[in-house]
């Protein structure tokens, strides 16, 4: 294939469904989409119709603007607002509500946030700035992580030195882990993250098959990537087999990405522990920067509060993250909770599950009631 058209042909999606209803027969699978981008498609495209009753999707935790806790944005918000802090921020952080506010409502108090698209971008102010501290706010998987190490090995080549780095850098494999630990979720397979899995290729996913038992296919984002996946996953299953499985082969290889893995290890070190909104506090699941990088690290070079801070009562995102409930189920969603007024992280980013059920899937509650229970 070579154009988008042909990842979205009728004709071969309806094969696609066909042959996923005759492998799923009358059984009950339940498969994670770990990648909000997954969700989206999903439900952009109306793919969860298509389906048989008999196969279920669930989302994860793969949302990196989701999973930061409020606690983090308090912390961001206490440098944002640090005399003369230039404060540069991708744009979906920007609405994230943390218990004093949002990033949003710090400039409209008066801080200097400014939006970046790139670590680039931030460091670029910094040059044209020298007289005033600017930090980036890092998040995202190993899929961003890369392109804030390379800015600061740039940053430390060049000499910016009132340049530094807010670290809230995540990494995929610990929250699959948490999640087939916890005893309350039963899960048959994973549709695993593309973008993610260009940097860390096939090997970090392993361990699912070979601890857990269950088959992990890693997908792109196109409809018929998502379908074909499906299919991949039942395949295994009929076949008695268990393993990982490559369906987004035009991007992912086995090893990944040799060179932005270098540039990781070189600048980042594994934090002892993180927390995760819904998941709580996760060993080895986050990045911070080494030792060397001292000067460039906004955690050492100013004061943060670090103090952790309970979601709302009246949100469920954590929930949502961990699969266990689909967002309609949420008592404040699509009324209390809009992306024009958002109480949590699922509602706010391009990636989450509520925004995309908001977004793409108003009926779905309605669908759901009328077919007896959740798709």
């Amino acid at each position: 294939m070579r154009f988008v058209d042909e990842y979205r042909d009728p004709a071969a999606a309806r094969a696609l469904v066909a042959r996923i209803t005759e492998l799923a027969g009358d059984g009950h699978y339940k498969f994670m989409e770990v990648c909000g981008g997954h969700t989206h498609t999903i439900y952009r495209h109306g793919i969860e119709h298509l389906l048989p009753t008999s196969v279920e999707l669930v989302h994860g935790p793969g949302c990196p603007v989701c999973v930061i806790p409020m606690g983090r944005i308090d912390d961001a918000i206490s440098v944002a607002q640090a005399p003369g802090v230039i404060f540069t921020s991708f744009g979906d952080m920007m609405r994230v509500p943390g218990s004093r506010g949002s990033l949003l409502g710090a400039k409209a108090q008066g801080a200097d946030v400014r939006i970046v698209y790139s670590p680039l971008d931030a460091l670029r102010v910094a040059v044209d700035n020298p007289e005033q501290p600017v930090v980036f706010f890092a998040v995202g998987f190993e899929t961003t992580s890369p392109s804030t190490a390379a800015t600061v090995l740039k940053a430390r080549q060049d000499g910016v030195m009132n340049f530094s780095v807010f670290s809230n850098h995540v990494t995929i494999v610990p929250p699959i882990k948490a999640i087939l630990d916890s005893p309350d979720l039963r899960l048959d397979g994973f549709i695993g993250p593309g973008h993610v899995s260009t940097v860390v290729g096939q090997r970090p996913y392993r361990f699912v098959p070979d601890e857990y038992g269950k088959p992990l296919v890693t997908a792109g984002f196109e409809p018929l990537d998502i379908l074909q996946a499906i299919q991949m996953l039942l395949t295994q299953i009929s076949e008695g087999r268990c393993c990982v499985e490559n369906q987004y082969t035009r991007c992912v290889s086995e090893g990944g990405n040799p060179r932005a893995l270098a540039i990781l290890d070189e600048v980042f070190e594994v934090r002892p522990q993180f927390e995760w909104r819904g998941l709580g506090f996760i060993p080895e699941s986050a990045l911070k920067l080494r030792p060397e990088f001292a000067n460039w690290d906004a955690e050492l070079r100013f004061e943060v509060p670090g103090v952790r801070v309970a979601d709302p009562k009246a949100c469920q995102c954590g929930e949502v993250l961990k699969g266990a409930i689909k967002p309609w189920e949420c008592k404040v969603f699509g009324t209390a909770c809009t992306p024009e007024t958002p109480i949590g992280t699922c509602m706010v980013s391009s990636e989450g599950a509520c925004a995309a059920y908001y977004n793409f899937g108003r009926l779905h509650r309605e669908v759901a009631v009328t077919m007896g229970g959740p798709r």
